[in-house]
């Protein structure tokens, strides 16, 4: 019987379901093979030619796969219905290739929800595998490999202590770095807007704002400070006004498409925070489970049969009325028809939320999804819209006021999109009729006046004698109906993950299954953090941008990768060679990087000093020079690099002048107000101080001298706010290490103390770790005798070998990454493999893909690893034999085959 494939367990649950016994279906837990993360896995001598090995964790899921194929003569690839899935699919057939041999039949079926129809349909339906889609895949990882090999590696000896850079990632990261520069340069205008409460000669009260003033149109900076906006109040109420017109229009409302990918992120990013990685997770499994179609799309049209489905579940629901005379057509705006899917919408639209057995934020965006395919299939929102004009007899004032009325609710009844941003709504305005008299309405606005008033810092009334109240952020009329209240420009807003992936939707960067990735390894790298939704970007991120935008500014232009991104559409459409795409990429992307061979660190450092001076050296309160050095008052402070990797910021008198701080000093890092604060003094009246260095907040004890040039420094322990710190506290720590007494058994000190890797028990040789900081202040003889012994038991019987400095994370082929002290210097090790850290390279600061390039240089050369360096067009040691490249479907054009498109894999 014929053995069926998908990517996931769950989904092959599902599938098995449908299909019956007559099929074995299993799953591939994704992708099963990947370039190996060293040096010539792509070789760009010969074509591009990729190497490729089956993931360690893969390999039993292949070998499952090969096993039920020794008794079963048809394969057929079912995984996902766009690019990625079918890479797995043409990875698996190139994997499984002798299994495959004997006749063997191979077939692709695709489905865009895993219902019984839908999966019934596509096995009547097989076809090859799809090249140009291949293609399309082969070219991204090329380059995103291409990059990241040739890339990193300049970084790491350019910019030490800097990370891995990416080619969308890269790009991406740009984005949030340039709108925090926009919102630090950003200075903040005054303005003033006023407002009057009036009363309808039948007692109605409605709001209008001043619109004239002096016979001239107000623009917005008409009013700009507190004496302009008390003229503007006596004007208005020193005037007698009446309704010179009322002007009623009908308005709609259409609905919002359904969802596709990034339209979804962003909803479910406005509405519930989550974030893109979380709501992608959470769609997989709707999908998996047979509830959504494909999750990753960027079409928004949907299936004829879906269409008349939600007609007939509104009209059940809501009655006739809200379903509109013809079913409503969406245009698809991606490019791409291969990659263009239909909608994410329900498989079932009489599904509804409350119906499902599922988790809670599944439960929330099926609720999304569900509401938004039924609103964009019914009826407009019908409105009318007023706007009424009040004036004075001289036309010297005029005031306006907005508003509207909903006739018919239509998709609103059900759904209405969330906003980046706050709007004011227009309110319902009660029935006016023209000519009629506006009279201001008393004490109408006191309360506003209030609240508006203690927005400012310090709040100092003054009442004038004809009743007018004002301070420094309002004026008020004296019967309370006029009010002018203070307003200021507000600088962009920061990214939240919702408009991050708008924005680089709008700008063609990133594909739908990308935006997730992207996000998640940008936050990963600490290269960007989030806080409270919001996206900012760390030191790392800035010096990163820097240093790219400087010296491979094309490579992160927007343009650029969004043009790069429609070539691969191209690719995928069958329209472009992706040969042809890899070969100009790659001739000036290596000719660049040759550029930057001869870079001196001093000239990267005054490059991304001079970019990121706004940032690192915001305009002193004084108005002094911000780049003058604080302590000697003579020195220019200037970007630099510590030898174990980071950056900071330092004075150019040094060594006679020692100050360092961080790179960003903010209100957020609590250091702005206490740098060199004075905390008292020590019994022998040394001072004690608070300060920033480049590792962070520490406390000194006295001044630095001739006689004593390292003065007495402890940092604050991670957790230790700055801010919050006291005398007593800061000698605890200058005090250590702490001796808690001498050792029952042999008589030797046993001190407590606080060291490069935390708290810890010494006794001799043997350091044992404290759980907390704080024990090393508490810590007694009893409790420290039993942290020595339980280290002590844990190594009875032979030598306690040294633990890692560092557990970076998995490696792709499976095992632990660790950073390992040695005995020549720190290494990081996998398995059996050990190779030595470069002297640039800190252990603490160290990545997970620094070590990987590092393990497999070593494995590679079976030799001692070399600095990681970019090595234009390495070829690979053993290079197995080129193997063909897909075959083309019969009903694209018949084209050349790409040459040594992969090379066997080893299974």
């Amino acid at each position: 019987m014929p053995v069926v494939v998908v990517e996931s367990p769950a989904k092959a649950k599902t599938i098995n379901k449908y299909l019956g016994p007559n099929y074995t279906v299993l799953a591939s837990y994704g992708h099963v093979r990947d370039l190996p993360a060293k040096d010539g896995s792509v070789d760009t001598e010969h074509d591009f030619g990729m190497t490729w090995e089956v993931a360690a964790e893969s390999r039993k899921h292949v070998k499952a796969i090969a096993e039920a194929l020794k008794t079963d003569d048809e394969l057929i690839l079912a995984t996902d219905p766009d690019r990625e899935g079918e890479a797995i699919s043409w990875h698996l057939r190139e994997a499984l290739a002798s299994s495959l041999k004997k006749g063997k039949k191979v077939s692709r079926v695709t489905f865009n929800a895993i219902t019984k129809d839908a999966v019934t349909k596509a096995m009547q339906e097989p076809r090859e595998i799809d090249t140009p889609l291949v293609e399309a895949y082969l070219a991204r990882r090329a380059l995103d490999y291409l990059v990241g090999f040739t890339l990193s590696p300049v970084l790491w000896r350019k910019l030490p202590g800097a990370r891995s850079a990416g080619r969308v990632q890269s790009v991406c990261l740009r984005l949030i770095v340039e709108r925090e520069m926009e919102i630090e340069a950003f200075r903040a205008q005054e303005y003033w807007t006023v407002k009057a409460q009036l009363i309808t000669p039948r007692g109605q009260e409605y709001e209008a704002q001043l619109v004239v003033l002096g016979g001239k149109k107000l623009q917005k900076f008409d009013i700009p400070n507190v004496e302009a906006a008390e003229i503007a109040v006596h004007a208005v109420t020193s005037r007698t006004l009446a309704v010179t017109g009322v002007e009623s229009k009908p308005a709609s409302r259409n609905p919002w498409p359904p969802f596709m990918t990034s339209t979804l992120q962003q909803e479910a990013s406005r509405k519930y925070g989550m974030g893109a990685k979380q709501t992608m997770n959470a769609a997989q499994r709707l999908y998996e489970a047979g509830h959504i179609t494909y999750m990753r799309t960027d079409g928004i049209d949907m299936a004829p049969e879906a269409v008349m489905a939600a007609r007939a579940e509104i009209e059940r629901r809501f009655g006739k009325s809200y379903v509109p005379d013809s079913p409503r057509m969406y245009k698809n705006k991606a490019k791409n028809a291969q990659e263009a899917h239909e909608c994410i919408r329900p498989t079932d639209m009489a599904a509804s939320p409350e119906k499902l057995r599922v988790e809670d934020d599944q439960r929330k965006l099926y609720d999304l999804i569900w509401k938004r395919t039924l609103a964009s299939q019914m009826a407009a929102a019908r409105m009318e819209r007023t706007t009424v004009d009040i004036a004075s007899p001289d036309g010297q004032v005029g005031l306006r006021a907005n508003g509207q009325v909903v006739l018919f609710d239509g998709f609103l009844k059900i759904y209405d999109q969330g906003r980046d941003e706050e709007d004011d709504d227009e309110g319902r305005l009660p029935q006016i009729m023209q000519g009629e008299p506006a009279v201001l309405a008393k004490a109408a606005l006191t309360q506003a006046y209030d609240k508006a008033a203690a927005k400012s810092d310090a709040v100092v009334e003054v009442i004038s004698k004809d009743g007018f109240r004002r301070s420094d952020a309002a004026v008020l009329s004296p019967e309370g109906g006029v009010l002018a209240s203070q307003s200021f420009t507000q600088p962009p807003p920061r990214y939240t993950e919702a408009t991050l992936v708008k924005r680089m939707e709008e700008l063609g960067i990133g594909r739908p299954s990308t935006y997730a990735s992207i996000l998640t390894t940008i936050v990963d790298r600490e290269y960007v953090r989030k806080d409270k939704n919001r996206l900012f970007p760390e030191d790392k991120g800035r010096l990163v941008t820097a240093f790219l935008t400087n010296f491979f500014r094309r490579y992160v232009e927007y343009d650029f990768t969004a043009e790069l991104e429609s070539e691969l559409d191209d690719v995928s459409a069958g329209e472009r060679e992706y040969l042809e795409v890899l070969r100009r990429f790659w001739r000036d992307f290596s000719a660049a990087v040759a550029e930057t061979a001869d870079l001196r660190i001093t000239e990267v450092l005054d490059k991304i000093d001079d970019f990121l001076s706004p940032h690192l050296y915001p305009p002193r309160a004084d108005g002094g020079d911000p780049r003058i050095c604080p302590v000697c008052g003579n020195g220019r402070l200037h970007l630099k690099t510590a030898r174990s990797g980071g950056a900071f910021i330092g004075c150019g008198n040094y060594p006679e002048c020692r100050y360092t701080r961080p790179i960003s000093v903010t209100e957020d890092s609590g250091m702005s107000s206490v740098d060199g604060k004075i905390l008292g003094q020590d019994e022998n009246g040394n001072p004690i101080s608070l300060r920033s260095g480049r590792f962070g907040p520490y406390v000194q004890r006295g001044e630095a001298t001739a006689e004593i040039p390292k003065p007495d420094r402890a940092s604050l322990p991670k957790g230790w706010a700055p801010e919050a710190l006291t005398l007593d506290r800061a000698l605890d720590l200058l005090g250590l290490p702490r001796l808690v007494g001498t050792h029952p058994e042999d008589g030797q000190e046993v001190q407590a103390g606080i060291g490069r890797f935390g708290p810890f028990i010494k006794h001799g040789t043997t350091y044992a770790n404290l759980p907390d900081v704080e024990e090393v202040f508490t810590v007694g003889m009893n409790r420290a005798v039993e942290v020595l012994a339980q280290k002590t038991s844990r190594g009875a019987g032979r030598a306690a070998p040294a633990g890692p400095l560092k557990v970076l994370g998995a490696h792709p082929d499976g095992g632990e990454v660790q950073v390992m002290p040695g005995r020549y210097g720190p290494y990081v090790k996998w398995e059996k493999i050990n190779a030595t850290l470069p002297k640039e390279l800190a252990p603490e600061t160290v990545t997970l893909e620094e070590a990987l390039v590092l393990i497999a240089e070593k494995a590679g050369k079976g030799g001692k690893a070399k600095k990681a360096a970019p090595k234009a067009a390495a070829k690979p040691k053993a290079a197995a034999k080129p193997k063909a490249a897909p075959k083309a479907k019969a009903a694209t054009k018949p084209k050349a085959a790409p040459k040594a498109a992969a090379k066997v894999a080893k299974v």
